[in-house]
């Protein structure tokens, strides 16, 4: 059975096990419950881990002096699945958003700063997503972390892998043109 995110597929999926699989139910309670109490925030990046420090940041072969700043472990993840960043990451755990109440004590800006000047970081590069709230909070942290002499980078945007013109959106399609390069 394929469910999409969202309440509505939540309360559907809620309803199919306790309509189909009382079992399978109780074992994603327990599952649930378990992870509650097993999973906390790495102490260095902010991310899920259950251990003090997660296993990104406690690699030795990953390079220090670059630090990726996301919005949450699902593009930590992303990034991660591309193979082609081999620094430490930043976890925000959400983005600025005024209107919703989340300014920059919710999304963890002071140990981000703290982490970002830890003597070890020479390059920033801010991984949010290109929404208002995404770029918005990329702009606060440039102008938060550029004032300390720290390289800061943001991700490209543009035309995606395999994408055809004729069906992309306008904005990211005039970015595209916008952030050319030579070949």
């Amino acid at each position: 059975m394929l469910f999409r995110s969202g309440p509505k597929s939540a309360q559907r999926m809620a309803f199919h096990l306790l309509q189909h699989d009382r079992e399978g139910a109780a074992m994603l309670s327990r599952a649930l419950y378990q992870a509650v109490e097993a999973v906390h925030h790495c102490a260095m990046c902010n991310t899920f881990s259950e251990l003090e420090v997660c296993e990104l940041c406690a690699d030795p072969e990953r390079d220090h002096a670059l630090l990726c700043v996301v919005e949450t472990p699902a593009d930590q993840l992303m990034i991660e699945q591309t193979l082609t960043f081999k620094g430490l990451y930043f976890v925000l755990m959400g983005r600025l958003s005024p209107l919703d109440g989340v300014g920059p004590k919710q999304i963890h800006l002071e140990k981000l700063l703290k982490r970002a000047q830890d003597g070890l970081v020479k390059e920033v590069i801010l991984s949010t997503n290109y929404t208002v709230e995404g770029e918005a909070t990329a702009h606060y942290i440039s102008e938060l972390l550029g004032k300390h002499g720290l390289k800061i980078t943001r991700i490209a945007r543009g035309m995606p892998m395999g994408g055809e013109i004729e069906y992309v959106d306008a904005g990211t399609l005039a970015q595209a043109m916008m952030e050319r390069r030579n070949v």
